[in-house]
């Protein structure tokens, strides 16, 4: 017989990763502080307000897909207009670019929108349920009545505010007043339906529970940000060398009689931060640049009477050689910055330029695709074209349509076409020659289009005429 058997160990299973603890940002004041609520007040009554703003009988900012029509204040901008789009896409990448290599991080401490609505968010949490040491002796104690009411009315404030801005953003797709009035009697079609809660839940999740973690793990923009830093680039620095070493100490000591530095080790700087890093081990990806450690350490020196500035906007030369003010705002006009600072001037004026010079009209032009050339009863080579011509203002147009561009080319009849405000119409072009004018093969013509009441509102384009 066998003996007893041993008992197995029972090895733990470890996780791959540890979580992160929740983060609870003490709430700040000071400088930085109020700019980023004044930049938080102008992009939401930007985002809220605009898609009510009325215009020309319409909504001033409007996309709409089903029309295929992009409406932006006076311009009304088409699908051929794309390239609009495409140049915005590069002065977007180009500023960021820009802004990143003089000053960091400033775009997502100040102006993103993961930033703005955390913030918002935030100041609500700490409206219902208090600040850093209530919320998280609130998060450790068991469920009660009282529990359960704070954290019911602070998900119904923060779903009401996420449904509101998923509601808002629709709205810019869909006339907002007319999803407002579906909305009022539960008749959004399906997709807005979709919509609205998806970007709802979307800021519900991103704002209220991720925070932090989009900014860390998510956003591509955090994991490349350090390629366009240089050690001129402006940034959220701890001064090492006159704060270390840190320690604790009475108001009324001398820090150079202990053998200490400005730091008293206090760690406001590190409750303050959204993303619950801590700025005196230097530069890292997690800070979005949002200086909010700079308002409780600047409180911090005060209360200490110490001069402020132990954290401070610099960059890694200034706190190397102790550079002035003067020197750091000298080398931000580094050769870097100023290639960027051209290329994305250059860009903006030429665009700027272009729409300011856009005729609102365009024209495309189609051949009959059922035969190349025909002949009429007078013996003319004829042939057929299709012109759609494109009204981009808002205000109904009569056009005249001509040809040329080949001697005796011309229309059996004088030809005009009248298009409503923001919209398109279509017409049949018989181009006809007489036989041998030309030699046989195609050729080169061009139709003109040209309000009749308006001559500079006019446009050219040219196809091919095919001679038998």
């Amino acid at each position: 017989m066998s003996g007893p058997r041993k008992p197995q160990r029972i090895i733990p299973i470890q996780p791959l990763f540890a979580s992160d603890p929740k983060v609870y940002p003490r709430s700040v004041s000071g400088l930085f502080q109020r700019w980023r609520w004044v930049f938080a007040w102008l992009t939401q009554i930007v985002f809220y307000g605009l898609c009510w703003l009325p215009w020309n009988g319409r909504q001033a900012v409007l996309f709409d897909l089903d029309a295929r029509r992009f409406y932006v204040f006076d311009f009304v901008l088409w699908p051929q207009d794309i390239i609009y789009l495409a140049v915005l896409l590069v002065l977007s990448a180009l500023a960021l670019f820009l802004f990143t290599t003089v000053a960091g991080r400033v775009w997502c401490g100040y102006t993103c929108p993961q930033t703005v609505y955390t913030e918002i968010f935030l100041w609500i949490e700490q409206r219902i349920e208090g600040d850093r040491p209530r919320r998280m002796k609130l998060d450790a104690a068991p469920w009660s009545a009282h529990k359960i009411g704070l954290k019911t009315a602070k998900h119904s404030t923060w779903l009401v505010l996420s449904l509101w801005t998923g509601f808002t953003f629709v709205g810019y797709f869909t006339p907002i007043r007319d999803l407002a009035a579906a909305t009022m009697t539960f008749s959004l079609s399906g997709w807005e339906t979709f919509w609205v809660l998806f970007y709802g839940a979307a800021t519900y999740g991103n704002a209220g529970f991720m925070r932090e973690q989009m900014c860390k793990y998510i956003c591509p923009y955090a994991q490349f940000q350090f390629v366009m830093f240089d050690p001129d680039t402006l940034i959220v620095a701890y001064d090492e060398a006159r704060g270390e070493p840190r320690g604790k100490r009475s108001k009324k000591a001398v820090p150079a009689e202990q053998g200490l530095g400005d730091c008293i080790d206090c760690s406001i700087c590190v409750q303050v931060c959204p993303t619950g890093i801590d700025i005196r081990d230097g530069l890292q990806l997690e800070c979005i640049g949002c200086a909010a450690c700079i308002d409780a350490c600047d409180q911090v020196m005060d209360q200490m009477d110490y001069p402020r500035g132990l954290i401070r906007y610099s960059t890694e030369n200034a706190l190397k050689n102790k550079s002035s003010r003067a020197t750091i705002i000298g080398r931000s006009l580094r050769p870097r910055v100023l290639i960027y600072s051209a290329v994305f001037l250059s860009m903006l004026v030429a665009t700027v330029w272009s729409l300011a010079l856009r005729v609102p009209l365009k024209l495309d032009i189609e051949r009959d695709r059922a035969a190349l050339a025909t002949e009429t009863t007078e013996g003319l080579i004829e042939n057929a074209f299709r012109l759609q011509v494109i009204n981009a203002s808002e205000q109904p147009r009569t056009f005249a349509i001509t040809v040329g561009g080949v001697a005796g080319i011309h229309l059996p009849q004088n030809l005009e076409l009248t298009v409503p405000a923001a919209a398109s119409g279509s017409v049949t072009a018989q181009v006809r020659l007489e036989p041998g004018a030309v030699r046989a093969g195609s050729h080169p013509i061009r139709f003109t289009v040209v309000d009749t009441v308006d001559p500079q509102v006019a446009v050219t384009e040219e196809t091919r005429f095919w001679m038998p």
